[in-house]
């Protein structure tokens, strides 16, 4: 309404300033007041037929206007006892809702508790199943239960029947030996199908190695470090059997002793665990060793020397300490017995330090191999302690390369004096027995020297 009457005024205002305009230039045209008033009249005739036509327009769009208005007050007052309606509506479907949800409750009854135990059977089968090597050769299997571990509703009969199919399942082939064909991942990355056996759902085996089935990525893989030769060898036999029955080492663990075996330390990572002390007991062991062996040829070559020289007594050699000390004797054959005896004595002392060089340095090695194992002991503890000082005893990671080093040492030590001792043994004994040849023949020339004189 408000608008009109703008409109109104506006359209006034209009007119007046036409009027204003014509009446100036009638005026400025008119040649005589009669022409003037006749213009004028005409112009007001002509302006209040307009005035009367806009008015009437006016007039026109003013009732439309209120049309519209009652048409949208009358569509207000629909909607307002349309949203009565509804909600009125929703108040009766929440209580129609409770009612339902109420008889539901009761209508399900136990089946809510039988719902909640499948489900969570489910969820342990899951579990069972997806680790299990069983899966290697039957992938998948858990995806079927995954649904029915996370659905919202009752399961149906079919999927009742999924979930025992699957608990029958890894029973029946857990207690089987079975023999397929698989892809098998490789250390370096590449793969390879091969025959592979498992044995229950504890191992696999193929080509007389174990592997490992990795349920995350569900992959087959060779372990990372086979177990010990005879373990093997069971394997491949086991593996080679077509019928009847074999011997073959199982994993009780499903596989997480030979997962922890890939982390043992092998006898070469041992060795170098002992570090700058182990290597010096290694050369000292090597040092005992080309010693023995020189002297075990040496004192060899030496005593079949002289077992030849014992079968020809009359003609000695240059070439071995018996044939020296026969040359002695050659050499003097009118000497009394006592000079003769003291001459053969120097003979002998001569030849024993030839014969018994090197021995005794074995026997010294054999004595410090324990010593500089104690010492690696030492500097072992040494560092286990600086450790303990710098990171405290949070973590035993970080003092178990010392104590390795530690105990590492010792048992090499111990490892090495062992054989030397023995070696030093064989060797002194073999020495000894050449000088004991030696002092007997030395001994029988004097006593049939002194047999010769006193005839």
């Amino acid at each position: 309404m408000k608008q009109v009457v703008k409109n109104i005024i506006v359209a006034a205002a209009g007119l007046t300033l036409a009027a204003t305009a014509a009446f100036s230039v009638s005026a400025q045209e008119a040649k005589s007041l009669d022409e003037l008033l006749q213009q004028v009249q005409q112009q007001r005739a002509a302006a209040q037929r307009i005035d009367q036509e806009r008015e009437r327009r006016f007039m026109d769009d003013r009732a439309d206007k209120q049309a519209l208005l009652r048409q949208a007050q009358q569509d207000l007052r629909g909607e307002e006892q349309r949203s009565q309606r509804l909600q009125e509506q929703y108040a009766q479907n929440e209580i129609d809702i409770g009612n339902k949800e109420t008889e539901l409750d009761n209508m399900v009854g136990t089946l809510g508790e039988i719902f909640g135990v499948i489900r969570g059977a489910a969820s342990d089968t899951i579990g069972r199943i997806s680790t299990s090597i069983v899966s290697a050769q039957f992938p998948d299997r858990h995806l079927v239960l995954e649904s029915l571990a996370q659905a919202r509703e009752l399961p149906s009969i079919d999927e009742l029947e999924e979930l025992w199919l699957a608990l029958l399942t890894e029973m029946t082939e857990s207690g089987k030996v079975a023999r397929y064909q698989g892809e098998v991942t490789l250390l370096d990355g590449g793969s390879e199908v091969r025959d592979i056996v498992r044995i229950g759902a504890f191992n696999l085996i193929s080509d007389g190695e174990y592997l490992l089935y990795n349920d995350t990525t569900q992959q087959v893989q060779p372990l990372g470090r086979q177990p010990a030769g005879y373990v093997l060898r069971a394997a491949r036999n086991f593996e080679s059997t077509t019928d009847g029955y074999a011997g073959v080492f199982v994993d009780p663990s499903r596989g997480q002793i030979l997962s922890l075996l890939t982390q043992k330390a092998t006898l070469s990572e041992r060795y170098h665990q002992g570090q700058t002390v182990g290597y010096a007991i290694t050369v000292v062991l090597i040092l005992g060793f080309i010693i023995a062996i020189y002297k075990l040829v040496t004192l060899t070559a030496v005593g079949a020397s002289i077992r030849r020289q014992l079968k020809n007594t009359d003609a000695p050699s240059d070439s071995n300490p018996l044939g020296r000390i026969l040359k002695v004797y050659h050499e003097n054959p009118n000497t009394d017995a006592e000079n003769l005896e003291l001459k053969l004595d120097e003979a002998i002392l001569r030849e024993t330090p030839r014969i018994e060089a090197g021995v005794n340095i074995i026997k010294i090695l054999a004595a410090i191999a324990p010593l500089m194992g104690l010492l690696g002991t030492v500097v072992g503890m040494i560092g286990t302690f600086q450790s303990i000082t710098l990171f405290g005893t949070g973590d035993p990671r970080i003092m178990a390369g010392d104590i390795s080093m530690a105990l590492v040492t010792t048992a090499m030590g111990l490892i090495a004096a062992l054989p030397l001792i023995v070696i030093h043994s064989i060797v002194a004994s073999k020495s000894k027995s050449i000088l004991h040849v030696l002092d007997e023949q030395a001994a029988g020339i004097v006593a049939s020297h002194a047999e010769k004189k006193g005839a």
